[in-house]
């Protein structure tokens, strides 16, 4: 499969292409534990069906040091029993934060409320970016239809 578009191929879209690398570099090094990090972004492009940003953050959660268990059971999260409770949070943040259009009015206040129960305000910001900014990606990955497979841990840190 050859993607749709080569995101360096032309300097505007290697430019913005750029932009976003340097956002997501400072999205990362927000106090949110690494682990969580690389869960919701995995969750939210499973959401999506962001086959590129999968393999990204498998395999750089793999890297990292996380469970084959705990990877495998992101999509089935709420009945699994591997997740702490500020992970499962966050996961439920991400989820709600990803399908904004399946309901009227956003994010429910519960939800919100769990979140800001095990993360300070800093570490919700995270979050936030974090979620906006992996739909972003997701998108942009799917619309140009970007293989994945090939994907070598760290490769863009």
């Amino acid at each position: 499969m050859d993607a749709r578009l080569n995101f360096f191929g032309s300097p505007a879209s290697a430019k913005a292409i750029k932009g976003l690398m340097t956002l997501g570099k400072e999205i990362k090094a927000m106090p949110l534990p690494a682990t969580t990090q690389e869960l919701v972004s995995l969750r939210v492009s499973l959401i999506n069906g962001c086959a590129f940003c999968i393999d990204m953050h498998t395999k750089d959660a793999a890297a990292a040091g996380e469970t084959a268990v705990r990877l495998n059971l992101v999509a089935a999260w709420r009945e699994a029993t591997v997740y702490t409770e500020a992970e499962r949070a966050a996961l439920a943040l991400a989820e709600e934060g990803t399908r904004v259009a399946d309901g009227a009015g956003g994010v429910p206040d519960e939800v919100w409320a769990k979140a800001a129960e095990h993360y300070d305000e800093e570490q919700l910001a995270a979050l936030v970016m974090l979620i906006s900014f992996m739909n972003l990606a997701n998108r942009a990955n799917i619309i140009t239809q970007q293989p994945a497979g090939d994907y070598v841990a760290g490769q863009f840190h």
